[in-house]
């Protein structure tokens, strides 16, 4: 890589970390630095790797599910369910399949967004009456063309189950149980106080710095928690009688993509995988775009060992569907296209290069109606028999 002269967020600093520390050449754990011949072996030794640098927590046993409500909305079958973990608030979440439905059905998990609000979960994706909220109608019309698209999976034959992540919605860290110097001006509103919502969801991005502080000095990362908890509403969704454990898949924009390409990277039960609107190196992250994204992100030692679409890549031969837009502005496009060619020579490298596709959209942070139709039709292709 030629020294980078263009500005960029570390100044000065910048291209001694990227081209000298970071690098431009294959990591220590790539399959691309042909130092292994055999993909599962290599798959192994950087799943090993990834999960090191993850600092999991664990879970002993699945938690017991609670069914709060059961009913018909716009031709699917409702249940709105919650579990405790060992740990803060239970967590709430809403399964979906249509209507009447006695067959067993392929599963998806769907993964909510980020957004920058933590009010919001489930929430975000699905709609389970005729009154959402006015924040959750806000969002859908923002990022999904005003269609919450587990509603309208789950529809066209799926069982579709989406629980708030750690830390959003009824997860989320309450205001009033963190010391009061830590407060600012945050507040815990009622979802009609708009006024409210909006202070807490500042709030919520100034403590989620805190909460990363807090996890390392547990010794677990961000990751180490949120993909746990996924793993664990995946194993409630394959439990169910309703439910073809075979045919499992995950997907989600944004931060929702983001826990998708961890997701799938660590656990096999995923069949079909697609991050939308999250995919980039860890080189666009160093350089340029730390600043537009969370801390759920990174992992520190992990970079030097496996670029960030390798780790999707860990996921193979899962198929896997990678959405992007040429406008977004949380990507520098020519990284999001060099972090496609990398997916797409593991993938082959794998033998699995008919499992991977990557399409690029106009406009800007999205999953619009034209791409969910896309995504449909991917989970369609690879997980309805």
């Amino acid at each position: 890589m030629e020294e980078n002269k263009t500005l960029n967020m570390m100044g000065s600093y910048g291209s001694y970390f990227s081209n000298q520390i970071l690098g431009d050449a294959p990591g220590n754990l790539s399959f691309r630095s042909g130092k292994w011949k055999d993909a599962k072996e290599w798959r192994s030794l950087a799943r090993k790797r990834l999960l090191e640098c993850m600092a999991p927590i664990k879970i002993d046993k699945r938690p017991e599910v609670k069914i709060e409500s059961i009913k018909e909305f716009d031709g699917l079958h409702v249940e709105q369910l919650s579990w405790q973990l060992p740990y803060g608030p239970r967590t709430e979440a809403v399964f979906l399949k249509p209507a009447g439905c006695k067959d067993k059905l392929p599963g998806v998990l769907g993964l909510h967004d980020h957004a920058g609000n933590k009010f919001l979960g489930w929430r975000k994706i699905a709609q389970c009456d005729n009154n959402p909220w006015l924040i959750q109608k806000e969002h859908h019309k923002k990022y999904y063309s005003e269609r919450p698209w587990a509603n309208e999976l789950a529809r066209s034959g799926y069982a579709v189950l989406i629980h708030d992540a750690f830390t959003f919605a009824s997860r989320r860290v309450r205001v009033s149980e963190v010391p009061e110097n830590l407060r600012g001006n945050g507040v815990d509103p009622e979802p009609t106080d708009l006024e409210g919502v909006n202070r807490y969801i500042a709030f919520g991005g100034i403590h989620e710095a805190i909460l990363q502080k807090s996890l390392m000095c547990s010794g677990t990362t961000f990751a180490g928690v949120y993909a746990v908890e996924d793993q664990c509403a995946l194993d409630i969704l394959a439990n169910r009688t309703d439910v073809d454990t075979s045919r499992l898949g995950c997907g989600g924009l944004s931060g929702g993509g983001m826990r998708t390409v961890y997701l799938s990277a660590i656990d096999e039960r995923i069949r079909c995988a697609i991050p939308a609107g999250f995919m980039t190196t860890w080189r666009d992250f160093l350089l340029n775009k730390c600043y537009t994204h969370t801390w759920m992100i990174y992992l520190s030692l992990l970079p030097q060992d496996l670029d960030f679409p390798e780790i999707v890549s860990l996921g193979a031969p899962a198929a896997t569907l990678i959405l992007n837009c040429n406008e977004d502005k949380l990507f520098t496009l020519s990284e999001m296209k060099r972090a496609d060619q990398i997916t797409r020579e593991l993938f082959e490298k794998c033998g699995d290069g008919d499992k991977y596709h990557c399409s690029f959209y106009p406009g800007g942070h999205k999953l619009d109606i034209p791409m969910q139709n896309e995504a449909f039709a991917w989970f369609d292709k690879h997980l309805k028999k």
